[in-house]
């Protein structure tokens, strides 16, 4: 049922490409220079590792000002406030945070503005402490409550629904990679939601307030979404876009996300979508990240092949192939590179 793709894909891959790139720029993107698809000029290949190094994973903040004041956080003087709904308002110091029960999760956190092969994703464990025990503690109450708003010393803000935060899998972090949670990346409390996008996993956390009504945060008042589901994305990260490619075999390689839901399947295709062949998966360590995926290739004869790479998530969904501009609620769209065969 997915083979009529190749005509979309091939008639507009490349021309529509360059203009979703614009797009990215046009919105001030976290991805407005990360995107490689469809550029006619030569990008090497990445390098694809399972876990993102603290210093390589990506950071956007809304304000320019967000890390410098992140940086004059006194951990001796900040307090997370609990209020709202609740029955019992906290405030907990920085050493009430580490006494509690904590626990690691592997998870991939995602831009809303990653253009198909963008950069703007990466993949961590964090440790952290669980959002649902803190509010069972303070007595939320679940009658009344609708969502949950997470408040950063940055003034950013941003909510997720109620049944959401109480999920096992949100988790308010303080470590990164086994390192103390950088700076730039939330020092000294951010949420982690596995499956929405950044916009959703507030840094800088000093407030949780659970609340009665519909929040509307910060990029919501702006026109953007306020369900900030992660759509399935894949990427080809070698060999480059446009690379000399030369001898019988070649190997491809790549990530796949899936969002809220784990990868089942990645396919690539050499003929702009006519046909596909079924990639090799590295079995991931957690459902909330990102896979690897492979692909070896004998090229029939020397010359340039548009590839095309796409996902299937653990439930038969399948990546969206309409090219979709970021705003407002995530961009779309299938990786493409061309693959230079100069001889076989």
């Amino acid at each position: 049922m997915y083979d009529n793709e190749h005509m979309r894909l091939s008639r507009r891959t490349l021309l529509q490409a360059t203009g979703l790139g614009a797009l990215a720029g046009m919105v001030g993107g976290c991805d407005a220079v990360g995107g490689v698809f469809g550029r006619m000029f030569a990008v090497p290949p990445r390098e694809t590792t399972y876990f993102t190094p603290n210093s390589k994973f990506y950071v956007v903040n809304y304000a320019d000002s967000a890390v410098s004041v992140s940086r004059e956080i006194n951990i001796d003087q900040w307090k997370l406030t609990v209020k709202g709904d609740v029955k019992t308002p906290m405030s907990l110091g920085w050493r009430d945070i580490l006494n509690r029960d904590s626990y690691d999760q592997v998870s991939t956190l995602m831009c809303i503005d990653t253009l198909p092969g963008g950069d703007s994703l990466g993949n961590a464990t964090w440790r952290g402490i669980s959002l649902k025990k803190l509010l069972q503690d303070a007595g939320a109450d679940g009658e009344t409550a609708r969502d949950v708003v997470f408040r950063g010393i940055d003034g950013y803000d941003d909510s997720i629904p109620f049944p959401r935060a109480m999920q096992d899998d949100v988790m308010l972090a303080f470590l990164m990679n086994g390192e103390k949670l950088p700076k730039e990346h939330g020092y000294p409390l951010r949420a982690i939601v596995p499956g929405l996008y950044g916009i959703k996993n507030v840094k800088w956390i000093y407030e949780i307030e659970v609340y009665p009504g519909d929040y509307q945060g910060y990029w919501q008042r702006k026109g953007w979404t306020d369900d900030g589901t992660i759509k399935i994305f894949s990427r080809i990260d070698s060999p480059g876009h446009y690379q000399t490619l030369r001898g019988d075999r070649q190997t491809f390689r790549g990530i796949a996300f899936g969002g809220p839901n784990s990868i089942g399947k990645v396919e690539l295709s050499f003929d702009a979508g006519r046909t596909w062949n079924d990639c090799m998966i590295e079995p991931p360590m957690s459902p909330y990240s990102w896979v690897l995926w492979s692909y070896t290739w004998q090229p029939p004869k020397p010359g340039k092949y548009q590839t095309v790479v796409r996902a299937i998530d653990t439930k038969g969904q399948l990546q969206i192939a309409e090219l979709v501009r970021p705003q407002p609620a995530g961009a779309s769209g299938y990786h493409t590179i061309i693959s230079e065969v100069s001889e076989v």
